[in-house]
């Protein structure tokens, strides 16, 4: 017999809402426990252990990988590799989160014991109350008796997403409550469109901006700018202020008799520029919606001219 499209549609609908429903019977079921958990993890001085088997072992991997993107040192210790030498992996200093749904997990037997060994704070996050994770467990975090969102009830789907979302939730938690910033997001993903999204205009500016001064004849101008590669030239003031840029705009404007001119005459005066700390997107936004291909950088509250960043420099880092 086969489904039509109709009745595919109708399960698939019935699974997410299933799930969906789970997920808020978690969140108006978490009590003093889950602050108690935070509270743990933040007086960790070593790292944060998860561990779990089968998919519960696939969510502690998840949730390893979200803390440590998130300031918080972490890994996923398998438990059978953890009975045969990975339990030096954990040691005194550290915290443990370890997931089982029936909370009886055979594997897990070694790493609870090497816990209660060495004082070592578990937080066990399983759905029966007495089970044995549960008893030994610091902490425990009971998920919410819920049906999976198969119909025969054996297919663990709405329990591992209730654990992964308790994984993110202790995980945004502990980033609150350290001020954990986009910059030092960006520390733990350099590469991808991630990373690059949050670049800033100093990662990429260059630091030695072609400069020249109002008073100089633009037959030395000229040469600055053909030297440099940028096909445009700050130009300062007495002070050493940014006053203006000449562009090959400007070159153009006043082609007949260039070279009679000084800098100062030919100049673009007060130039758009942007500050060192600005996300080099905005500066790509900037440079499309004026339609130019450089932007000086200069620091906040002064003209001092500090670095300039062309087009090409954010497109070769994947800035868009």
């Amino acid at each position: 017999m086969t489904s039509s499209s109709t009745d595919l549609l109708a399960t698939g609908q019935r699974v997410i809402r299933r799930e969906a429903g789970a997920l808020q019977v978690l969140a108006e079921g978490l009590d003093g426990n889950f602050s108690k958990a935070v509270g743990l993890l933040m007086a960790a001085k070593g790292r944060v252990i998860v561990s779990g088997m089968g998919k519960s072992g696939h969510i502690a991997r998840k949730i390893a990988a979200t803390f440590a993107s998130t300031g918080t040192p972490a890994h996923f210790v398998h438990p059978a590799e953890a009975s045969h030498g990975d339990l030096g992996m954990v040691a005194q200093g550290d915290v443990l989160i370890v997931l089982s749904n029936s909370g009886e997990t055979t594997e897990l037997a070694d790493i609870l014991a090497h816990a209660k060994r060495f004082g070592i704070p578990l937080i066990g996050v399983a759905s029966r109350e007495g089970s044995t994770l549960m008893r030994q467990a610091t902490v425990g975090i009971l998920l919410p008796q819920v049906p999976e969102a198969c119909e025969t009830g054996i297919v663990p789907t709405t329990s591992t997403t209730m654990t992964l979302a308790l994984g993110d939730a202790l995980a945004i938690a502990l980033m609150e409550h350290r001020a954990f910033t986009p910059e030092h997001f960006r520390v733990f993903h350099p590469g991808g469109k991630l990373g690059a999204r949050l670049l800033k205009v100093r990662d990429l500016m260059h630091k030695d901006p072609p400069l020249v001064a109002e008073s100089l004849g633009m037959g030395e101008a000229l040469l600055e700018i053909s030297k440099r590669g940028f096909g445009v030239v700050g130009v300062t003031d007495a002070n050493g202020d940014l006053a203006g840029i000449i562009t090959d705009g400007d070159l153009r404007r006043h082609l007949d008799g260039l070279l009679t001119h000084v800098a100062g005459e030919v100049m673009t005066p007060n130039p758009r520029t942007i500050g060192p700390e600005a996300l080099a997107g905005e500066a790509l936004a900037l440079m499309n919606d004026r339609k130019i291909t450089c932007l000086l950088v200069t620091l906040p509250a002064t003209r001092k001219a500090v670095g300039i960043l062309h087009v090409h420099d954010c497109l070769r880092a994947g800035v868009a």
